[in-house]
């Protein structure tokens, strides 16, 4: 039974566990259908097994009940209205367009499947719109990662994560270019820059740390349930480091030029961020971050369009990243 068939049937029943009953034109107009569908949706109550029944009572249109003694059984099963309206429709897809994660996998597959059944939940006359609303957002494939073959082990820890199970992984650690083996506690997915990435405690250390997904290459579960860290807060964690990397808290302070102004001004780099506007269209960016490496590659991306005031040390290691850079160009 499709999903806005289940939804007539479940309307329909309440609608007949009213004392009075309800005419077929009645229900017709509460579900929305012609005459026709009513005696079909009826038709699927009784195959359900549910005792109803029509009476006619002097000078006034037949009704349909449901029997009073079952129908005193049954729960309140009053439906809310779960038709998606064209703004919820939208929202949806614009979640679908940051699904370019999982192109080419199962798990598109399955984002699909769910569209297709979530399109029985709208009103009448915009399912032939969908398509077209498909056509408004394009998703940008560029950079991502490739999770093809990775299914499972998203599966896995979904799985273990729902479950609180502490799990087994081998782990490729670019670090030292090896496999490792060793226990996590999963707790958050989050995507950063076209990655796929997992929050997780190592209960060897009690610390929180981030493993990329696409680098797991087995996952165990364990039949072992572990307590979520309260002190911990996924949001805070995101909003501390400038990228990937949580080290020693940095003081930036860095002027961008007249015409990188406006980029830097429309984009929230820390929720502690400053932004100073000054005559001749520069502006200068203050907050507090973490992740050193990851800054000091932002800014170099400018080039000269952007100029670090403080931590001088970076400032000096930029410069020496442009001699360096200079050099090897010149040599070539």
């Amino acid at each position: 039974m499709r999903g806005r068939n289940i939804t007539q049937v479940v309307k329909a029943v309440d609608l007949l566990c009213q004392p009075e009953g309800i005419t077929i034109n009645q229900m017709a107009k509460a579900l929305e259908v012609d005459r026709r569908n009513v005696y079909r949706v009826l038709d699927v109550i009784q195959d359900l097994g549910f005792p109803i029944y029509d009476e006619v009572i002097f000078g006034r249109q037949k009704t349909w009940k449901m029997e009073p003694d079952y129908a005193l059984k049954l729960p309140n099963i009053t439906l809310p209205d779960v038709r998606l309206n064209v703004a919820e429709v939208i929202a949806l897809h614009l979640l679908r367009a940051e699904s370019t994660l999982y192109a080419g996998t199962d798990i598109e597959a399955r984002i699909d499947s769910a569209f297709a059944k979530l399109s029985q939940f709208v009103p009448n006359g915009l399912y032939g719109q969908l398509k077209k609303l498909n056509t408004l957002f394009v998703s940008n494939k560029k950079l991502t990662k490739d999770y093809s073959g990775k299914e499972d082990i998203i599966d896995a820890l979904s799985g273990a994560m729902l479950r609180t199970k502490t799990c087994i992984v081998i782990y490729h650690a670019f670090v030292d270019d090896l496999d490792k083996t060793f226990r996590i506690d999963p707790l958050h997915f989050f995507e950063s820059n076209g990655g796929l990435y997992l929050f997780v405690r190592v209960p060897k250390y009690g610390d929180i740390r981030i493993l990329a997904v696409e680098r797991i290459n087995s996952i165990e579960e364990l039949d072992k349930v572990f307590n979520y860290p309260v002190d911990f807060s996924p949001e805070e964690k995101l909003s501390q480091a400038f990228g990937m990397v949580y080290d020693d808290p940095i003081d930036l302070e860095v002027v961008f030029s007249a015409c990188q102004a406006k980029y830097i001004k429309e984009r929230i780099f820390s929720p502690d961020q400053e932004i100073q506007e000054h005559q001749d269209g520069s502006v200068t960016l203050k907050m507090k971050t973490s992740g050193w490496h990851d800054v000091k590659r932002w800014i170099l991306g400018f080039g000269s369009e952007a100029v670090v005031v403080r931590p001088v040390e970076m400032r000096d290691e930029i410069v020496e990243e442009y001699k360096v850079a200079l050099e090897r160009n010149v040599c070539v």
